[in-house]
This record gives structure tokens, C-alpha cells and sequence, in this order.
């Protein structure tokens, strides 16, 4: 199995280290990230630049590495181009979780999304980081368990995986509707000039049943998603009772 993996965070990140050293237990990996970190990039890609494919400056164990200066989605659209026959995309292991409306603009969910688009499966992987960096030793068997649960079948799904910081086990889960308190916070940097912080508080308790639901609860997220957003519910009812002739 030809593995790919790539991130938001970049090239540098532990998070893609773990990943990819994870990743090494199923099949033959690769690693294409971006040079510098691209978070919350959402599923942007570069048209108006040419992108450059490097190696990396730093070493993964037994494990090609590159770097590009690029989003997420070009390092996915650009590293499957550049390795034939690429079997799944990776994408992670993010320092952030990535639940509910945060999917929208996760450039890792992005990367996932990006190879479902060329249709090949992607998993997008998350866990909580704060004042200091996840222990990716305490996940890595979590990690490994998860995988080996969603790479059984050669199918081009989409997959959302969140890790808590000390798992207790794994559930499936649907994506929940996140409504922040949308406050911004005004500031002064050093140098006296105003700057502005958004909050991203969720003003709800999480639904049981939902990914955030079980991070909070100590559970591994994995959440199926696909790629059409149709609302089948109100297609049909606009179809029935406002029709465009």
C-alpha cells in the first residue's frame, strides 16, 4: 500500500512525524507537507505561483520526505502527480482538533478532502494541543488501531478523526454544528499597533453521539463525511412547492 501523508502545520511539525511513523506499519510512505505552516488554509490552491518540490530538510527514518511551498491540497494534488498509484492520502496528525464547523476551513481536512477529489481515500487526523505539544508516544497506539480500522477497504472515502489527549477507546461519529460566541478581542502589539483575536468558544454542550461529544469524553472521533453538501431535504421541498419552470 503506497501511503502519502501530508499537513497544515508543515514540514516541521511532531505531529507529521508521528504520523508518518504510524502510517510506516501498513505500507510504503511518503511524505509531502508544506515548507511552511498553513493552517486553517481550508482547501485553498495555488494557481497564480509555480510551486517547487524539495526535500526535506529534515529526516523521517526510513521515509521520503519533501517539502513545498504550497497549501495542503497542492502538496496532495502535486505529491500524488509525482508518486503514481497512491493508494490513500493522510493528513495530520493536526495540533488542533478539527470538529464540527471547524471543518470548513481545516487546511487537514483540506488535504484529505483534495485526495478524495482525485479519488483516492482520505483521512484526516486531529488531536488537541494548548500550552504544550500533544505526547504522540501516549497516541501512537490509538493512532495505529484507528488506521487499521479505516484502511481495511480500498474504497475513496472521506474520513474526520479527532484524538483526545488520553484515549479510552474509539467511536463513531457524526459531525456536530459548533455555534461560537463570536467575540473579538481587540489588542496592541509591542510596537503600539491595534490587532484582533477571534474567539472560539462553542456556546452549547456537545450532543452525545457527535465528535465533539466524544473528544470531551475521551474518545477517538472518527466521523465519515462526503464531499456533496446537497440538502437533499430542501431540494426536495423547493422542488415540490416552489418550482422553476
Amino acid at each position: 500500500m503506497r501511503i502519502l501523508v501530508t499537513n497544515d502545520d508543515g514540514i516541521y511539525s511532531p505531529g507529521i512525524a508521528a504520523l508518518a511513523k504510524a502510517a510506516a506499519h501498513f505500507g510504503e510512505v511518503r511524505v509531502v507537507a508544506p515548507d511552511v505552516e498553513q493552517s486553517s488554509m481550508g482547501h485553498a490552491i495555488t494557481a497564480s505561483r509555480p510551486l517547487f518540490y524539495k526535500k526535506s530538510p529534515i529526516t523521517f527514518e526510513g521515509i521520503d520526505a519533501y517539502r513545498v511551498n504550497g497549501t495542503p491540497a497542492d502538496c496532495v494534488a502535486l505529491g500524488t502527480h509525482l508518486w503514481a498509484k497512491t493508494d490513500v492520502v493522510l493528513s495530520g496528525i493536526n495540533l488542533g482538533t478539527n470538529l464540527g464547523n471547524a471543518m470548513w476551513h481545516s487546511g487537514t481536512l483540506a488535504g484529505a478532502k483534495q485526495a478524495v477529489l482525485l479519488g483516492i481515500k482520505g483521512i484526516a487526523l486531529s488531536t488537541p494541543a494548548g500550552k504544550t505539544e500533544p505526547d504522540f508516544d501516549k497516541l501512537e497506539s490509538f493512532v495505529i488501531e484507528t488506521l487499521g480500522i479505516l484502511l481495511q477497504d480500498s474504497d475513496s472515502c472521506l474520513f474526520n478523526v479527532n484524538f483526545p489527549r488520553e484515549p479510552k477507546g474509539i467511536k463513531w461519529t457524526r459531525q456536530s454544528v459548533r455555534q461560537y460566541d463570536g467575540r473579538i478581542i481587540p489588542g496592541m502589539d509591542p510596537l503600539g499597533r491595534k490587532h484582533y483575536w477571534f474567539t472560539v468558544a462553542p456556546l452549547d454542550a456537545a450532543e452525545e453521539g457527535t465528535d465533539r461529544w466524544a473528544v470531551e469524553n475521551d474518545y477517538v472521533s472518527v466521523t465519515p463525511l462526503r464531499l456533496d453538501l446537497t440538502n437533499e431535504e430542501e431540494l426536495k421541498k423547493q422542488i415540490e412547492f416552489n418550482p422553476i419552470h
